[in-house]
């Protein structure tokens, strides 16, 4: 049985099948992920018998396979990152932006919270578009670089930032600002939810919040929570 002290970003790590339930309950496994199980129910109403037993029930079913990139290299993890999640964001704003135009275009002037979301998904889409940038040509790069020297017993990579702890410091306070613009879209949204007078439009512009979020998730739990101690701990390991 999953203990209620563990955090929940221990039980993502163990059991890359628990990832389903946060999801479904709406528990923060990625920026929210270290408090204790039994808390995560409590700030969220939830009862915690049920959410273990969803936990144990996941456990046993057959899913589809999950990766566990606690054991694969640094490398291929933000190769898998940058292909699967960045590509995602890239390609997933442009798309939000479109729809969540025509909607306000349509809808704006009745339902008073979809200009906030719009304005707010358009924030969002700045930062994370600084954000990937800056993995993309710094941090991933050199984390790689350094994989690669401790493996071949080289000199460390030459770096502008010092320690790698300080620019990981820096994303995952980006990450936190991330995921408190989604869960203010989440809120004004109504958790995804459209009127009864929703057109085909609307339920789009939903949808695609609510499997952009679903990503974002995964996506930070990733970095947060797998790469980066593990990047911190190598270059430690290294000195």
């Amino acid at each position: 049985m999953t203990a209620t002290t563990q955090t929940v970003r221990e039980i993502a790590l163990e059991q890359p099948s628990s990832i389903r339930v946060f999801e479904q309950f709406g528990i923060d496994y990625c920026c929210g992920g270290r408090r204790p199980l039994a808390d995560a129910c409590v700030a969220g109403n939830l009862e915690i018998d049920k959410v273990i037993a969803a936990l144990e029930s996941a456990a046993k079913k057959p899913g589809p396979d999950v990766e566990n990139w606690a054991d694969k290299s640094l490398e291929s993890l933000s190769s898998h990152i940058v292909a699967t999640h960045h590509a995602y964001v890239k390609r997933e704003l442009p798309r939000l932006a479109q729809l969540a135009q025509k909607v306000v275009n349509r809808h704006g002037s009745t339902k008073a919270e979809l200009p906030v979301i719009a304005a707010t998904l358009t924030q969002l889409d700045e930062e994370l578009t600084q954000h990937l940038a800056k993995e993309e040509a710094v941090l991933f790069p050199y984390v790689s670089s350094l994989e690669q020297s401790v493996s071949l017993g080289t000199a460390k990579p030459r770096s502008c930032f010092g320690t790698v702890a300080n620019p990981i410091a820096m994303m995952t306070r980006e990450h936190d600002a991330a995921g408190t613009l989604m869960a203010q879209i989440h809120r004004l949204s109504g958790t995804f939810t459209t009127p009864e007078d929703a057109c085909p439009t609307f339920h789009a512009f939903y949808d695609g919040l609510r499997e952009f979020e679903q990503d974002l998730h995964q996506h930070i739990h990733l970095e947060n929570n797998i790469l980066f101690p593990r990047a911190i701990e190598l270059e430690e390991s290294s000195s």
